[in-house]
């Protein structure tokens, strides 16, 4: 029996967006040891662009400076901006409210892709799946305490964030007929350094290297600049280019659901019914915006 192999990409993006949602988890741990998000990000970005020039250490320029320009508009919009805002935005608003604005970027990729390539239609399918999805976004996130507090600079600054990741698909979408994966990552991790350098001189912590000696801090951050950073950005950069950036997208529904997961076995957080139903709604919408996931097997 074999099976198709775009079926295979699918399997990727939800193995991506699984360990992209335990990084909740990883970055609290770190951010409780002392460290600032602004320090985490450039540590593990750094981590991650030494690992890839092992694997990809030729060439060091696009084709062309419109290509290069794109490759740092890719590492700016990906990187420093989506974290930038994000970490910002749960300083100044609740938690809940990051959490379900971020993951709207699913429906601002669509949105952008129509605007930007009109010959691909918003299909009904897609659209009703999203919206699905994002009720049991909702319902995860919240696990049962429905208490939205209002906040328009943190809340505003959290839709940046999405606005962010979405741009930074519709920039893949330019880069992948032209590039590997392997270097359009690394130039996105290099870009990403060099981007939130200048938010590295406005971030109230000082760095402090000596914390690194520490194993659980090490252990994080081996994890989030080696296997959140590196093999993901990999692996999601490949799945967008085999699936599109629109299909892939909406996958980000899974995060909070893993994140929801995750926190219930390290830092025992209690999970609700209604967070349960949550978790129902998401894997519906999924369903119906992929057309039911109809596996065909077939036999030799």
């Amino acid at each position: 029996m074999v099976i198709n192999k775009r079926y295979w990409y699918h399997i990727i993006a939800v193995l991506t967006v699984i360990v992209w949602g335990t990084t909740f988890v990883s970055t609290k741990i770190l951010i409780g040891c002392g460290l600032s998000p602004v320090e985490i990000f450039l540590y593990r970005f750094v981590l991650a662009y030494a690992g890839i020039w092992i694997i990809c250490p030729r060439t060091l320029f696009a084709n062309s400076k419109k290509d290069e320009l794109l490759c740092a508009a890719a590492g700016l919009t990906g990187g420093a901006l989506y974290f930038v805002f994000e970490n910002t935005a749960l300083g100044i608003t609740l938690a809940s409210n990051v959490s379900l604005i971020v993951c709207t970027s699913p429906i601002f990729t669509a949105l952008l892709t129509f605007l930007f390539y009109k010959k691909e239609p918003l299909r009904p399918r897609l659209i009703t799946g999203s919206l699905v999805a994002l009720v049991g976004m909702a319902l995860v996130v919240f696990n049962g305490s429905f208490i939205l507090q209002i906040n328009p600079l943190g809340d505003m600054l959290t839709v940046l964030a999405a606005l962010s990741w979405a741009f930074y698909g519709i920039i893949l979408k330019q880069l992948n007929g032209r590039y590997s994966t392997l270097f359009i990552t690394r130039k996105v991790f290099f870009y990403g350094i060099v981007t939130m350098l200048p938010f590295s001189l406005m971030d109230s912590a000082t760095f402090t290297p000596s914390l690194l000696i520490d194993p659980l801090i090490a252990s994080n951050l081996i994890f989030l600049g080696l296997i959140a950073s590196l093999l993901c950005f990999i692996a999601w950069n490949s799945a967008v280019k085999e699936l599109g950036v629109v299909q892939t997208s909406n996958y980000i529904y899974f995060v909070p659901l893993v994140t929801l997961l995750t926190s219930a076995i390290v830092i025992n957080e209690h999970i609700t019914v209604v967070a349960l139903f949550g978790s129902i709604f998401i894997l519906l919408g999924v369903y119906v915006a992929e057309n039911g996931f109809k596996f065909r097997f077939r036999s030799r």
